[in-house]
């Protein structure tokens, strides 16, 4: 290495953060670093953005007045969008959540204060405040295709008006077509790509695309790599200015490694605390599971004969039993029902449900054994809301890497996205 030190150099160091770790924070090999601090090749962006967040968080400059960047965000459910692009200096401008239930898990975690607007469909987007980024879980409702050729024949609209409207996409479309944001981030369920042969996500991609003019990316990410938990879902990002950002390098940990499920269930040996936001779910004596999340003898013993029955016709159709080093099946809103895709095995007796605080850890609104999520809701407004939800450590992976184009100019390296070198640290 020459020198006289490279910017990237100078910018490491004032992060404090070993050649070694930054190489495995990266992904990357230490040559590669020592290439991007001697100069032999350009440093990548992200890594650029990993060290401005070491150097940013060890000044205390990060200040909640001045935002990196706002968003809104819709189809909020209890904010685990939110959650992913808040802490990396996003400002939350507008909020829309229908269900009431939701709305009060929203607000007891975000604050009470919070301006939660109902049903975005009778919501004008002049009603909406100006944003950089829209978030948005939108739920995906069945597309009817009509032919332009016909519409034309009609005199009746066609593009994203006419294909989407009826469907809650269409919300999504009408406001990015009048805020025109600078970028978007959008959430839904993996089979969105094969819904109706692949004819619903041509409709959403050419709406985004051609209609509404935005760069697009998308890829189906199982969130088993931040959480004990096989699910997996489409991120769509799209861009308003054309750029190099990529979804297919984002780097994934192994989900081989991938932590196992008694890092987020209750010990019941007593180590936890049945504190007040766990008082409701474990025994302040002993901190056991308490006995109404345990399965009654005859809903064991109806799952227990309904999947023999599917068994002997060859169906997969079943309950799920997994123990503290297995990976659960994906939650779903349907969990408060039976909870069988989820059975916690015991030492003795019948299997247990997971508890709405072991649902909030396994959706990564708790750290594991965490415990500050508030849950104001009754169990079964809980399990719907968390099978709703979005996996938060999955939600800020894809923040963090849409971060150094969504926020560019506040994070002061606008010159390395212009092709150049290296950027200025001071």
């Amino acid at each position: 290495m020459s020198e006289q030190k490279s910017d990237f150099a100078k910018l490491r160091e004032k992060a404090g953060i070993p050649v070694e770790e930054l190489a495995s924070l990266c992904g990357k090999t230490m040559r590669t670093i020592y290439r991007w601090e001697n100069g032999a090749s350009r440093p990548e962006k992200l890594a650029i953005e990993k060290l401005k967040n070491l150097v940013s968080s060890s000044e205390g400059n990060y200040e909640l007045n001045t935002p990196r960047f706002t968003f809104i965000d819709l189809f909020a459910g209890i904010g685990g969008l939110r959650r992913g692009f808040e802490p990396l200096g996003g400002k939350c401008v507008f909020t829309s959540e229908w269900n009431e239930y939701s709305q009060q898990t929203y607000r007891a975690n975000y604050g009470f204060s919070e301006n939660i607007a109902g049903d975005i469909t009778k919501i004008s987007a002049d009603q909406i405040p100006p944003h950089d980024l829209l978030l948005a879980g939108f739920p995906c409702q069945p597309f009817s295709i009509a032919g332009v050729s016909k519409k034309n024949a009609l005199h009746q609209p066609h593009g994203f008006a006419c294909a989407t409207q009826g469907t809650l996409f269409f919300d999504v479309a009408r406001i990015i077509a009048h805020h025109r944001p600078k970028a978007f981030m959008l959430e839904n369920v993996k089979n969105l790509v094969n819904h109706d042969k692949g004819k619903t996500f041509e409709i959403i991609r050419n709406t985004l695309e051609v209609e509404l003019g935005y760069q697009v990316r998308y890829r189906v990410i199982d969130a088993r790599s931040w959480v004990p938990q096989h699910r997996e879902r489409i991120v769509i990002v799209g861009f308003r200015d054309p750029n190099d950002f990529r979804l297919d390098d984002m780097i994934i940990p192994n989900p081989m490694s991938g932590p196992v499920l008694r890092t987020i269930l209750h010990p019941e040996d007593g180590t936890e605390l049945a504190n007040g936001n766990n008082s409701k779910y474990i025994e302040i004596a002993d901190g056991s599971v308490k006995n109404r999340y345990i399965l009654t003898d005859h809903l064991w013993e109806y799952l227990q004969a309904y999947s023999a029955k599917h068994k002997a016709k060859g169906n997969g159709f079943g309950f799920g039993l997994v123990g503290p080093d297995d990976i659960s099946r994906t939650l779903s809103a349907r969990y408060y029902k039976d909870g069988s895709e989820i059975l916690v095995k015991r030492i003795s007796g019948n299997p247990r449900r997971l508890t709405p605080r072991e649902c909030a850890r396994l959706m990564g609104f708790d750290a594991p054994q965490g415990s500050d999520f508030v849950i104001p809701v009754s169990d079964t407004q809980a399990y719907r809301q968390f099978g709703n939800a979005v996996v938060v450590p999955m939600v800020e992976a894809v923040a963090k890497h849409m971060l150094p184009w969504l926020a560019a100019k506040q994070l002061g390296f606008t010159d390395l996205l212009a092709d150049k070198e290296m950027v200025s640290v001071g």
